[in-house]
């Protein structure tokens, strides 16, 4: 047995899922586990890595379906209740799905898709009937999961995971962040992405924690839940703590109070996913007293570098290696071990992924010496490692100079009338690529091009201001609150 489903095991009785203000133990969590991997065996011995795919909303009954898949020698593809149609043929398309299980809401707009691949369509709530039959031996070395990255410039590829993967992803960070039972945290960020599944859900129960699952962000929801001082964890991307900030210098001083009071007694307040402008670092800190701990991941590999639970978090920083995690910079194949010099991030360890699945040449093109070759660019600074941005999107190679947009983004977010922005390269016939800024308004002043660039050299240096802005209503960003840079370059070709 896997050591995730041993811990529950000996939990028992210990209190491991809220939701809908009803209460799991883990003894209910190992239950309808084994049922449900039992009834999704039918009858079977092993379903020897058959790809059960399921779309379910967060739920008791999607984490006993994702334990169930596992039990039964299954590999989970969980897919995005918010995902299109033309998305999610692709996934089972891609992933040759067998089985997809749902819930009576989404069975009607599934069933049209599936049946043509003779995939079955099952309902959560006909499974889990209690079958007297012995559940599978599972190793650790078997697939596990496949998630979808973004796909945001080619289709998404399949990331498989074996379950050694998943339990080294765990490990380090209950390791790294001092999980303990005494933990709570809720839950409300989504559960194909490996923030939801790995940081938000996995760790807690691998250490006998508890989870309160929200359900997708909800300000109101999430405010009253924190002012009433529930929870020790909680992890968010930057585009929540922006929301907060904006609703918490609104609101009254009670209200504020209880608030500031609910996030203060926390033990531990995560960012992660996209990175955090310092700016809005310092505003949470000053509103809170908290100092957020930034981490950089990926889903093929999980969390790899993350600022100290205990000792110096810088902003704009991602901080160090995390336990059996092995970091490099590279550059045109030279490791990079000077610091200011930007070179790619290389990832090594027990936690990397196995494959994408199919994509047996992309796979080999995707590693140098068992390195992951992560299209991230950083650099040293003091000691931490500091993110420069996707080296494809993110990168603007404008003449001899080589531009980190998030740079620029921090920068531009101290301007008085600046809300939220995204700097992406457009080609130039010149210069190769030339900077461009979306922004969206605070409504404070005018904001014009002109008045931008003159501000800007107040802080950058020529060659990183400016050429083209244009103002939107709303950046275009993923399930996760990341911004959609190929979409934010189309503003700019029409």
């Amino acid at each position: 047995m896997l050591k995730l489903f041993r811990n529950a095991e000996s939990y028992g009785e210990r209190l491991a899922i809220v939701h809908n203000k009803e209460n799991y133990t883990y003894k209910d969590l190992v239950v309808a586990s084994n049922n449900l991997a039992l009834s999704l065996l039918s009858g079977k011995d092993d379903l020897q890595e058959e790809r059960i795919g399921f779309l379910l909303p967060p739920s008791f009954d999607y984490i006993s379906l994702q334990w169930g898949i596992w039990k039964a020698g299954g590999i989970g593809v969980p897919l995005s209740i918010s995902a299109t149609e033309s998305e999610i043929l692709h996934f089972l398309k891609d992933t040759k799905i067998s089985v997809l299980v749902t819930n009576e809401k989404n069975i009607k707009k599934l069933r049209k898709l599936a049946h043509p691949l003779n995939i079955k369509i099952k309902n959560i709530k006909n499974l889990g009937e209690k079958l007297k039959k012995y559940l599978p031996t599972i190793s650790s070395q078997r697939k596990a999961m496949i998630l979808y990255t973004s796909g945001t410039t080619n289709k998404p590829k399949g990331v498989v995971f074996t379950h050694a993967n998943i339990e080294a992803q765990i490990c380090a960070l209950i390791e790294a962040w001092e999980w303990t039972q005494k933990d709570f945290i809720p839950l409300f960020l989504p559960l194909h992405h490996i923030h939801g599944i790995i940081n938000s859900l996995a760790c807690p129960l691998w250490i006998g924690a508890k989870v309160e699952i929200l359900g997708p962000f909800e300000i109101e929801k999430i405010m009253v839940s924190v002012s009433k001082n529930k929870y020790s964890v909680f992890t968010a991307v930057p585009t929540i703590y922006f929301s907060l900030i904006d609703e918490m210098e609104k609101m009254d001083d009670r209200k504020l109070h209880a608030l500031k009071k609910g996030f203060q007694g926390m033990r531990l307040m995560m960012s992660g996913s996209a990175a955090l402008a310092p700016e809005i670092h310092k505003k949470w800190t000053n509103l809170t007293g908290q100092i957020l701990l930034e981490r950089y991941g990926m889903t093929e590999v999980g969390m790899a570098i993350s600022n100290p639970y205990k000792g110096e978090r810088r902003p704009g920083s991602v901080g160090l290696p995390l336990p059996n995690v092995e970091i490099c910079l590279m550059e045109k194949g030279k490791v990079i071990e000077e610091e200011d010099i930007p070179g790619e991030i290389m990832i090594k360890g027990p936690q990397v992924f196995a494959e994408y699945w199919g994509k047996p040449e992309i796979t080999k093109e995707s590693f140098v010496d068992d390195w992951f070759k992560s299209g991230d660019v950083a650099i040293l600074e003091k000691g931490y490692f500091k993110i420069l941005g996707r080296d494809s999107v993110d990168i603007i190679k404008s003449g001899a100079y080589k531009i980190s947009a998030l740079e620029i983004e921090n920068t531009l977010l101290k301007h008085p009338s600046i809300k939220e922005c995204a700097v992406v390269g457009i080609e130039d016939n010149k210069w190769g690529e030339i900077v461009a800024v979306s922004i969206t308004s605070s409504g404070k002043e005018d904001l014009s091009l002109e008045n931008l660039k003159k501000w800007s050299t107040n802080f950058l240096s020529d060659y990183k201001i400016p050429r083209k802005m244009n103002i939107v209503s709303e950046l275009p960003k993923n399930s996760m609150g990341k911004i959609n840079k190929p979409e934010v370059k189309k503003f700019f070709l029409t």
